[in-house]
């Protein structure tokens, strides 16, 4: 079989050769050749668009990495996790509305942010008033102090002494690649906090049920069958979307 598609293989190459020289002995126009370069500019409205499209192509393949390191969308997917697992309603919401809306909130508590990096940095540098690497400087420094709000100083400490750095006096001496996973890490810890205050309620409904289903004699059925539809009750009783969304929002105001 092997040795069939090495023939193959060989034929193919042979007649693509042959039929390339075929087209070189006649009078046959070929199709035109086309050059690719590089040219210096010192204006920066000339590179606008081709700046554009590469920034949006770039976003593209690292907004995954993007929107987990640098925004609010970390905290708030693993609470809505912690809220579908409490429900016990298994795959309820979906997968697909939970990331979506998780990325609509994202879109709103970061909006002020993309707003200042606008402001103070895409606009100046497409009018031509501030150069490329100020532009990056001052892009990256609205994310900076977003993301010293909600870290923990605890946490910056700790990937400060694994990378063996000198004790830094001002916030301006931490390098973003130490700030980025002390961000992520007290994100996920505040997650868990709220997931875990979201789980209280719900777990006090289980253990009524099971306690109500065992004085019965009902060790056969599972509590969960009945205490799901209680817990599914409860939470709509009271709002409960509504008091989640608003207690995500207002942790990041």
């Amino acid at each position: 079989m092997h040795k069939m598609l090495l023939k193959v293989c060989l034929f193919s190459l042979v007649m693509i050769s042959l039929f390339s020289a075929g087209f070189a002995d006649e009078d046959t126009p070929l199709p035109l050749r086309v050059n690719i370069g590089i040219e210096k500019s010192t204006n920066p409205k000339d590179i606008a668009p081709i700046f554009q499209v590469v920034i949006l192509m770039t976003l593209l393949t690292l907004a995954p990495a993007l929107l987990t390191m640098l925004t609010c969308f970390t905290r708030i997917a693993v609470i809505l996790s912690f809220l579908r697992r409490a429900l016990a309603m298994g795959t309820q919401p979906s997968n697909q509305i939970v990331i979506g809306l998780s990325l609509f909130l994202t879109f709103y508590v970061m909006a002020p942010v993309g707003k200042e990096i606008n402001d103070k940095a895409i606009t100046p540098y497409i009018d031509g008033t501030i150069t490329q690497k100020q532009a990056f400087k001052e892009a990256l420094q609205p994310i900076r102090t977003f993301m010293f709000k909600y870290t923990n100083k605890k946490d910056i400490a700790l990937f400060v002494n694994i990378a063996k750095m000198e004790k830094p006096e001002t916030k301006d001496d931490i390098p973003t690649h130490i700030l980025i996973p002390a961000y992520i890490i007290s994100e996920l810890k505040t997650a868990f906090q709220i997931g875990f205050l979201l789980f209280l309620p719900f777990l006090v409904i289980d253990m009524v049920v099971a306690s109500v289903l065992l004085s019965m004699g009902m060790i056969v059925l599972p509590p969960i069958t009945i205490s799901t539809p209680f817990k599914v009750l409860l939470f709509v009783m009271v709002d409960g979307w509504n008091l989640i969304i608003q207690s995500i929002t207002m942790g990041f105001s």
